[in-house]
């Protein structure tokens, strides 16, 4: 079982920045990022390969955030620049076997409980 524990998370103006953190216990995945934000449905924000040379974003985020990992550490990470304050949602961690990355939070067979970001106007 892989235990993913994410942090970083927190309260920021409009336009400030966070870093989130995502450390696993393990294993080699691909590892996404998504979040919830109250009275909405899951959805993707970045993903990147397991070594780390591919990635992917969401539109909504695309030039805005930046993930990345270190696999010395076996840690994940969400740069968040210019936040929005529509980005305000639980954020997740989350870790998928198999050589391919996904956009499908369904694909993934490890998730983290989440961190909030809060982001006022």
């Amino acid at each position: 079982q892989v235990q993913l524990v994410e942090s970083g998370g927190g309260f920021v103006q409009a336009g400030g920045s966070l870093r989130l953190s995502c450390a696993a216990s393990g294993g080699t995945f691909s590892m996404g990022w998504f979040r919830q934000a109250p009275g909405k449905e899951r959805e993707f924000i970045a993903v990147i390969s397991w070594r780390g040379t591919s990635t992917y974003y969401a539109d909504s985020v695309k030039g805005r955030f930046t993930i990345s990992r270190d696999n010395n550490k076996n840690t994940v990470y969400l740069q968040m620049n210019n936040l929005k304050p529509e980005d305000t949602a639980v954020y997740y961690c989350a870790a998928k076997s198999g050589i391919s990355y996904s956009t499908n939070q369904d694909d993934y067979n490890y998730r983290g409980q989440g961190t909030q970001v809060t982001v006022s106007s």
